[in-house]
């Protein structure tokens, strides 16, 4: 029992000292959202090797795009979720609040912006590497001006809001995907 109280105090330790010091942050989450991306481009692998037939039967490249594609999926339904859950369910951005809107951030907030900027530093690299396979300059564009803008509102905390209220909008991107 006492080792489980002392593993309990190392754990809170660990939360307050480092993942949640208002400094690192930003940095701890779009690290953990690159190894989140890592994971899910994995999973998305192993899950299709066995429950897809025809994903066998896919050339190099296209059981690439394949897997990129299901991480995409993942980045999109936690990004809409968080986004929501931020939007409609907490009172960060509610009218109840006093001051203004465009200022308002939390450690939640800006946790999951990381993940997000870490997601498509991931996704831009990968596309940097089979390029033109995964996309064109028309992907490299879109994904360059998503980092900036996610890492810049995450790093300064200036229109979270906005920025999530876009972020809803990842919400069509697993169909998308699923028409490939």
């Amino acid at each position: 029992m006492a080792a489980m109280t002392a593993y309990k105090y190392q754990a809170q330790a660990l939360m307050r000292d480092y993942l949640l010091a208002d400094p690192l942050v930003p940095y701890t989450s779009v690290l953990i959202g690159i190894v989140l991306c890592k994971m899910a481009y994995d999973f998305t692998r192993i899950l299709s090797s066995f429950y897809f037939k025809g994903y066998t039967l896919l050339t190099k490249i296209q059981r690439i795009e394949w897997n990129n594609r299901g991480m995409s999926s993942a980045h999109a339904i936690f990004i809409t979720a968080v986004s929501l859950y931020l939007v409609m369910s907490t009172d960060l951005f509610s009218d109840r609040v006093k001051g203004p809107i465009t200022f308002r951030y939390s450690i939640i907030s800006t946790s999951a912006l990381g993940v997000s900027v870490g997601y498509f530093i991931t996704d831009l690299a990968m596309i940097f590497w089979l390029y033109p396979s995964l996309g064109g300059m028309e992907y490299v564009l879109h994904h360059t001006v998503s980092l900036v803008a996610i890492a810049y509102t995450m790093l300064s905390g200036e229109g979270q809001f906005y920025t999530y209220m876009v972020l809803i909008s990842e919400t069509t991107t697993p169909e998308i995907n699923l028409r490939w």
